[in-house]
């Protein structure tokens, strides 16, 4: 058994160091981006470990090529007539990046969400209800495409109200849904307020992605007693891929490494911690020719563990799955939010005197508004606007009286966190 465990893993770092040597041949040849970045170094690489020779890459690197090089920037390896689809991320900590995949590597993201459906135990005979609005955010799309990749029925519910969804749900008898777990919730509260059984309806799988919260024992825990379902993780990132999943024991997640090679590092040494020990997750995407990130730090915050699942999966495993940030991020309906980025927007308007940032939780969804003081009386509308335009979110813009918000003279504080404890 022992030895068969140890072939499977010479196996798959002879895959993993393969699939790498072949990207940065392709990089160093077509990538711009990343011919300036990697200038200099000799291939093949002999061995993974030779991967701390690569520069690690930042999102500010990418965010920064696109600034430079606008619309897409260097890091798009093929002509734009090559390119088939588009997606963005939210842009909450600064512009979004805008990222493009051709039609080979689209089919690359519905390879791995195949794995995610295999590790839930979805089949063609499910039917797979989407509960998203189908905006630029690259995740859902591809799960919808893998869906059909299966050749289960898949289900859109595109501007549908939440009572229109659950209704669908039922209707068509759909026994997965996809969608966050701030919604799953929410549509859970919106079931009860209309009588309706979601407990002994049809849906028996569900998979959340966009935010924490299937792999948190107790949120995972009211989900599934409220649906009468059994739910599921998945985890990626539009500049990466879909890169990790759960399985039936529901303990962690699991990164899908035939497509994409993991390290851990202190975010302090940039050094490998420990196992045992917490780090921030760093990813390279294998199967994406069209838009590569090589030793990717993500700013996700995991244990590194040798232990292998027993769910018998021998790829790399976290236990507790994506623990936090390693920054101040906060994640508001699936989309990332950064003080920081909010604070941005609402400085470009002289009109605003003082400002605080609210989360709160309301119907089971957690929200965010944002305290202003002004003179202005058009300024609430403006501002609204802009944050709807910038972060992708509705956010709630509401005038307070002049001097209701605190002054600072040392180091403010201008964000309060009132979302209920899950």
């Amino acid at each position: 058994m022992v030895h068969t465990v140890q072939t499977q893993e010479n196996e798959l770092r002879s895959l993993q160091l393969q699939k790498l040597n072949r990207l940065l041949h392709f990089v160093l040849n077509h990538n711009e981006f990343y011919k300036e970045k990697l200038a200099g170094l000799k291939l093949p690489l002999q061995s993974l470990e030779e991967m701390k020779k690569l520069p690690f890459t930042m999102k500010k690197e990418l965010v920064d090529d696109q600034n430079n090089h606008p619309p897409y920037g260097k890091n798009h390896s093929y002509p734009l007539e090559e390119y088939v689809r588009y997606h963005q991320t939210s842009g909450t900590s600064g512009k979004p990046l805008k990222i493009l995949d051709t039609k080979k590597s689209f089919e690359w993201w519905e390879t791995c969400w195949l794995e995610v459906y295999r590790s839930s135990g979805v089949t063609k005979k499910d039917r797979v209800f989407f509960a998203f609005s189908f905006g630029p955010f690259i995740g859902f799309w591809a799960a919808f495409e893998g869906a059909k990749r299966l050749g289960a029925l898949s289900i859109s519910s595109g501007s549908q109200t939440s009572i229109e969804r659950l209704r669908s749900m039922i209707e068509n008898r759909a026994t997965v849904l996809v969608c966050t777990p701030s919604y799953a919730l929410h549509l859970a509260e919106v079931a009860e307020e209309n009588d309706i059984d979601i407990k002994n309806g049809p849906v028996q799988k569900i998979i959340t992605a966009g935010e924490p919260g299937a792999s948190v024992p107790s949120t995972r825990k009211q989900i599934e007693s409220l649906w009468g379902a059994v739910l599921y993780d998945q985890v990626g990132m539009t500049e990466m891929g879909a890169y990790g999943y759960s399985c039936s024991e529901q303990k962690g997640i699991h990164v899908n490494e035939s497509e994409f090679i993991v390290e851990v590092i202190n975010p302090n040494t940039l050094e490998p911690v420990e196992v045992g020990e917490k780090g921030e997750l760093v990813l390279t995407n294998l199967g994406r020719e069209s838009y590569p990130v090589i030793r990717y730090r993500t700013g996700d915050i995991v244990i590194r563990s040798d232990q292998q699942c027993e769910c018998g999966n021998s790829y790399q495993f976290f236990p507790g799955g994506i623990l936090g940030r390693a920054d101040d991020m906060v994640i508001i309906r699936g989309i990332n939010i950064y003080p920081s980025s909010i604070e941005s927007i609402i400085r470009e308007f002289k009109e605003v005197k003082e400002f605080r940032i609210v989360y709160y939780t309301e119907n089971e969804m957690d929200q965010i508004k944002v305290e202003i003081e002004s003179d202005s009386e058009q300024i609430v509308p403006i501002l609204a606007t802009k944050l709807r335009e910038r972060v992708g979110l509705r956010i709630q813009v509401e005038k307070v009286p002049d001097n209701e918000l605190p002054r600072f003279t040392m180091k403010a504080r201008r964000v309060v966190d009132n979302r209920k404890k899950r």
